[in-house]
């Protein structure tokens, strides 16, 4: 796939191939600390703003998931629709 920064991958939106759905941009992602690589992608759950600083639900995307990364979009193949509950942050993070 080549490479690509961190934060290149939160300028990009994320689309499920399967049904076409816009997830939104990469809020974070998930590596693993002793091979340095990245496990997963995170986007926050596209949904009103109040339930996002409260709930603070995401889909966590498997980087074995991502088909292409593009200039401007990343395009999955996920078919697990249930977003997760993630450890909550402050108010002013920036997902």
């Amino acid at each position: 796939m080549g490479c690509v920064s961190v934060t290149e991958l939160g300028c990009k939106e994320v689309i499920n191939v399967c049904d076409g759905a816009r997830y939104g941009c990469v809020c974070d992602v998930e590596m693993d600390i002793e091979t340095a690589q990245i496990t997963a992608i995170i986007v926050p759950r596209s949904c009103n703003f109040l339930h996002m600083i409260f709930k603070r639900e995401h889909y966590v995307i498997p980087w074995c998931c991502i088909k292409r990364i593009g200039p401007d979009i990343i395009l999955v193949d996920y078919q697990n629709k249930t977003p997760l509950c993630r450890k909550k942050r402050g108010l002013f993070s920036r997902c």
